[in-house]
């Protein structure tokens, strides 16, 4: 029996937010309490995708569906797109 792996592509604004203590904290508008950081921009990058793997996964194995990006996030200091597929 052939069993067929479907992935799909998620991609949600993350807001990079520089922390008083150094590094940066990030938050994603569409993800409310989904919070991560960094010691530098290039390690909260690869946080923030590790969480939003994590989120959607967890939401997946609930049954509830990815919540739709949020058109219009605030303004934020530092704002990319992550994308993550599973």
């Amino acid at each position: 029996m052939e069993h067929r792996i479907t992935t799909r592509a998620y991609s949600y604004t993350a807001v990079f937010e520089p922390a008083e203590e150094g590094g940066f904290v990030v938050t994603f508008p569409a993800l409310p309490g989904l919070v991560t950081e960094g010691d530098s921009l290039e390690e909260a990058r690869a946080m923030a995708a590790d969480a939003l793997l994590g989120y959607l996964e967890s939401l997946a194995k609930d049954g509830i569906a990815a919540p739709a990006e949020d058109p219009q996030p605030s303004m934020p200091l530092i704002r990319e797109t992550v994308a993550v597929a599973f």
